[in-house]
Order: structure tokens, then C-alpha cells, then sequence
């Protein structure tokens, strides 16, 4: 894409729609021509998408108790989403919050944490532990609350048309649903077992705090009810039994954490909507990390990143003796409302990938 063309609020819209949310669509093409709104969600941290800190900051106040006509457009509060132009009375709600909006937009990152992906996610771990062995030791950059570092503690309903596929898990408390694209079946054995699993973040929520819940919920969007109720269980999911998340600079803790792992066994670091908000020179820094790792044992890594293209692939990639070699498993929803699988092939020198 021609970056020179490229219009942020119109891609956004244009997502928007793709994913099914009219509301954040018909804001983002308001905002986009109205010079002082762009201007004031500039004001977001470098690395930060300016239309998600905007909205969820929006969201924040309402979720706390805001009273303003806006409230009707939000279908999650209540809303009946009426047919008149919401734009108008958003860009009212900002300008009359203006000063409660402009330090959570200064100061708030975009950690969301999409339980619906590890729908997406339970497939590729099945692959990577057929062609790898079993336990896999996890890593994940970027995790949040840490819920999908537990992706395997889910059960999972694959639906395409009349027919029903399921990850059943014993014990689980939340099921997701996920509509299957396409004749492949994603892998629908048992959950590989886990030797470790542990999550690298620079700004790691607190599950016990209710102003980081409350954003955590504002960074979702109102139109999906739905994936409210299934943030609410996996946050009590994880209250059991919380999986480790250290605190610092993902890449300077990345390396250690791969050291750590016996280098008989199976390693994968994974991450999901993370890297877009990676510059060019920190995913290169990445990119270098697993090379350097992979000369002295095998290294696997899963992606599942936004494009500008919309597709959203579900990568898994091998890093072995300094040499890297990537596939596509599936194209999916961001938020993993549906998965078409693909299951490339792939050869990797000495071995074949099934």
C-alpha cells in the first residue's frame, strides 16, 4: 500500500465495518474529517493506535457512570442503537469530557485481551506439537491479563452450517465459538500437554484492580455483547490459577526466558495483535533474538497479527541452525469469530511439515 495515500481513520472505518462494529465505523468517518478531533486523539502515547485509545477512553467514562445521550448508541449499556447519526453527539460527549478524556488518551495503552482468539490459537499449538513433540514450553509477548497464555483451558465449538466440531475440555467454564470458512477442518485432537507457560509485558493489568478491569472492558467493542460475558469468565478462569506475566521491555526479558527452557524440549513464543505496534527496528530486534536462539536449539514461533490487507493470518514459523522458514495455518477474524484454515505446506531442510 502506498503509504503516502494512506488515510489511518478511513482504514479504520473500513475494519470497522469488515468486523461488524457500525458504531466505531460511522465515528472513525466522522472523526476523519473533523480536524480537531484527529488533533486531540494525537494525543495518544507513540506506538499507541490513536482510534482504539480514543474509543475505549470514550467507553472508560461511560462504563464509570458518565450520563450523556451517547449512551443510547452503545448497545453493551443498554442502547437500542437508534437509526440518527451518532457522530454528532460523540463529538459532543469529548468536547463536554474533555478534561477526563485528554490523561486516560495521554497515559492508557491498548492491552486487550481477546479470549475469543484462542479458538484461533488451539489449532496451531495441535500442529506445532504434532511436528515438534510434546511438552511445549510457552512464551507469550504481550499477554495482558494473561488470558490467552491459558488457551488450552477453554473448550471450543467449531460451527460450518449444520454441522458442529468441539475441543471439549473437562472442567471448563467457558466454551467459544467459532465459525469455520472454507472445506479444512482445523487439527480437533487433544490439547498438547504444557510444561511451562509464561507472559512478557511491558504494562501487565492487574486482575484485581477495578479501574484496569474497567479498561480492559472499554477496549472492547460495544457493538459485540457477547464477548463481554466471555471476558468476565476468563478473567474468573484465570483467578484460580493465574499464569506467570513478568513485567519490563519484552525484548530485553525475551531472551532469558528462552534460556530457561531445556533444550530437549519444544519451545514457541506466540503472540496476537501485539507486533503492529512494534517499529520497524523492535521487530527486527525479534526476528534477531529467535535466529541467535535457534543456533543452539530449534525455535518455533506462532503469529496471529492485523494487515493492511484485512486478511489477518495465522503464521507459524521455525527457526532452526539460523535459518527461518514461515507458513500460513488459517486466515481469521481478529477477535475469532471465524477461521478459514490452510494449513501450508512447508519444507524445512532435513525435515518435512506436515
Amino acid at each position: 500500500m502506498d503509504q503516502r495515500s494512506f488515510d489511518y481513520w478511513e482504514f479504520f472505518a473500513g475494519e470497522a465495518r469488515r468486523i461488524g462494529a457500525p458504531l466505531y465505523e460511522r465515528l472513525s468517518q466522522g472523526i476523519g474529517s473533523d480536524e480537531g478531533l484527529r488533533e486531540f486523539a494525537n494525543g495518544a502515547r507513540a506506538g499507541q493506535p490513536r482510534a482504539n485509545v480514543l474509543f475505549a477512553a470514550v467507553h472508560f467514562l461511560l462504563l464509570r457512570g458518565a450520563q450523556h445521550p451517547l449512551r443510547r448508541f452503545y448497545t453493551n449499556l443498554g442502547g437500542s442503537a437508534p437509526g440518527e447519526d451518532p457522530f454528532p453527539v460523540f463529538k459532543d460527549f469529548v468536547e463536554t469530557h474533555r478534561a477526563a478524556l485528554a490523561p486516560l488518551i495521554a497515559s492508557r495503552v491498548t492491552n486487550t485481551n481477546e479470549v475469543g482468539r484462542s479458538a484461533l490459537l488451539a489449532p496451531a499449538f495441535r500442529v506445532l506439537a504434532e511436528e515438534a513433540g510434546e511438552p511445549l514450553h510457552l512464551i507469550e509477548l504481550g499477554p495482558s491479563a494473561g488470558l490467552n497464555l491459558v488457551w488450552d483451558r477453554y473448550g471450543v465449538r467449531y460451527t460450518r452450517g449444520d454441522e458442529a466440531f468441539s475441543l471439549d475440555v473437562p472442567e471448563a467454564t467457558l466454551t467459544l465459538e467459532c465459525a469455520l470458512r472454507g472445506e479444512k477442518l482445523p487439527p480437533l485432537g487433544p490439547a498438547p500437554a504444557v510444561a511451562s507457560r509464561v507472559g512478557l509485558e511491558r504494562n501487565p493489568m492487574d486482575r484485581s484492580d477495578p479501574d484496569a478491569r474497567d479498561w480492559l472492558k472499554a477496549l472492547v467493542w460495544p457493538d459485540q455483547v457477547s464477548r463481554f460475558a466471555q471476558l468476565e469468565i476468563a478473567l474468573e478462569t484465570i483467578s484460580h490459577d493465574t499464569p506467570e506475566i513478568r513485567s519490563g521491555d519484552t525484548l530485553a526479558l525475551l531472551p532469558d526466558a528462552l534460556a530457561e527452557v531445556p533444550r530437549d524440549q519444544p519451545v514457541c513464543v506466540y503472540h496476537t495483535m501485539v507486533i503492529y505496534q512494534f517499529n520497524e527496528e523492535m521487530r527486527e530486534a525479534l526476528d534477531a533474538i529467535l535466529i541467535v536462539a535457534s543456533l543452539r536449539r530449534p525455535v518455533w514461533r506462532i503469529s496471529l497479527e492485523c494487515t493492511l490487507s484485512g486478511d489477518n493470518p495465522l503464521l507459524l514459523y521455525s527457526y532452526r541452525d539460523g535459518n527461518k522458514e514461515k507458513r500460513t495455518l488459517a486466515l481469521c477474524h481478529p477477535h475469532g469469530a471465524w477461521l478459514e484454515w490452510i494449513g501450508q505446506k512447508i519444507v524445512i531442510p532435513g525435515r518435512a511439515m506436515r
